[in-house]
């Protein structure tokens, strides 16, 4: 019998320990042995709790238990999370993770540790939710060189710009209404400044990497300043706007990025909508592939950390390998990158616009006040000059082809 522990009985949490029980059959045929949630670590108390005696607060009595041999660390942050996370791989633990803050900070390092010690650290529910997509890029895609990923990978802020999309609603207003809803938290900062999304591409592009890609030297740019005039120049444009997460291996470098981008409608992450998440992969010999579906959620997130403890439960002693070295990659700064902008400016501009930039498009969604258009494809430094010449814009939103 395989014993396992969940730190953490909040929203994934106890969707990890629901999940364990309500498809018990089918898991413990699938994991070769039968799973046992035997601790749940919490400073609360929860009477009334189906599994209330499972309920422990001494982190001590897990992992010195030698029962347990898969512990599922579902707290979030970095303290008290990573002495946990360390402490459980030293005594030879797998451990399997939602936690993409501690995973994008420390995941080479707690990789190291765990093929040290002959266990495994898992992290499948850290980007995505229930979508699967770091099996796919460990062990699926090993026989290409993945070039390219794009995805959106923060369903609160899909869920935003869906609804002022096609309800003509503003931010704030639909911001309020995600956070009525659950879709939000009381402090937005995170999804709608486009941190969590930067934490989750930065994850993901170690990965293809095989090296580290560090969260923090990634350009982030959140959906604060997208207005509904700007969806009314995206939909003359056949286009529609997402928060998107991107990194590309190219002769130029390595980039990786999180903005706004208008995408139109060909483009395969225009249908997703909502609270969905999808991830747009690219490799030199498949070409396209997509992975797709429910990005956040107890048990869609929970459900993928319970296939990463089956994978554990099927390698008993074996470390599952998974390519993300110590070494920091060094991005190439993304002024280098081509690409095309949608640009509104005010229509006294016009002309200086017209002078400054070549081979441009007019757009016009009625509004007498302002000037908007696209460029042709330059580097962002291009942009940035042309845009400081002019004065500055009302706003600009990258274009995806």
């Amino acid at each position: 019998m395989i014993q396992v522990a969940v730190l953490g009985y909040g929203t994934v949490g106890s969707g990890v320990v629901e999940v364990i029980e309500t498809n018990k059959e089918d898991i413990d045929k699938k994991a070769g042995e039968k799973l046992n949630v035997k601790y749940i670590l919490d400073l609360r108390d929860f009477p009334g709790d189906p599994y209330e005696n499972k309920v422990v607060h001494d982190y001590n009595m897990i992992v010195n238990d030698p029962e347990v041999s898969v512990i599922c660390e579902t707290m979030g942050g970095i303290k008290p999370a990573y002495d946990f996370t360390k402490q459980a791989l030293l005594a030879g633990k797998s451990v399997c993770t939602s936690n993409k803050e501690l995973v994008a900070n420390h995941g080479p390092e707690l990789i190291r540790i765990a093929k040290e010690n002959h266990c495994n650290y898992l992290f499948e529910a850290s980007v995505g939710g229930g979508i699967p997509i770091i099996r796919p890029l460990n062990y699926s895609l090993t026989a290409e060189k993945i070039d390219a990923i794009t995805g959106i990978l923060n369903g609160t802020t899909n869920y935003i710009l869906t609804k002022m999309d096609e309800n003509g609603a503003d931010f704030a207003d639909v911001l309020k209404e995600a956070q009525d809803n659950g879709y939000a938290e009381r402090n937005p900062e995170a999804d709608v400044e486009g941190y969590d999304a930067c934490r989750k591409i930065a994850i993901l592009s170690s990965l293809m990497k095989g090296e580290h890609v560090h969260y923090e030297d990634i350009y982030t740019e959140g959906i604060t300043k997208i207005t509904q005039a700007d969806f009314a120049y995206a939909k003359k444009l056949n286009h529609s706007i997402k928060l998107l997460a991107l990194s590309k291996d190219t002769d130029d470098g390595f980039f990786a990025m999180v903005a706004p981008f208008m995408i139109p409608k060909e483009h395969p992450l225009y249908s997703v909508k909502d609270v969905f998440n999808a991830v747009y992969v690219h490799g030199n010999m498949l070409g396209d592939s997509m992975y797709y579906g429910r990005g956040a959620g107890k048990l869609p997130t929970a459900s993928a950390v319970v296939s990463d403890v089956v994978d554990c439960a099927r390698h008993p002693g074996k470390t599952i390998m998974c390519f993300w070295d110590v070494e920091r990659v060094t991005l190439a700064d993304i002024s280098a990158m081509h690409r095309r902008f949608f640009v509104r400016v005010s229509a006294d501009r016009k002309d200086k616009a017209l002078s400054l930039f070549e081979n441009i498009s007019q757009v016009d969604a009625g509004f007498a006040d302002e000037f908007a258009f696209t460029t042709d494809v330059m580097t962002e430094k291009e942009f940035d000059e042309k845009i400081s010449a002019l004065g500055g814009s009302i706003n600009r939103i990258r274009l995806e082809s």
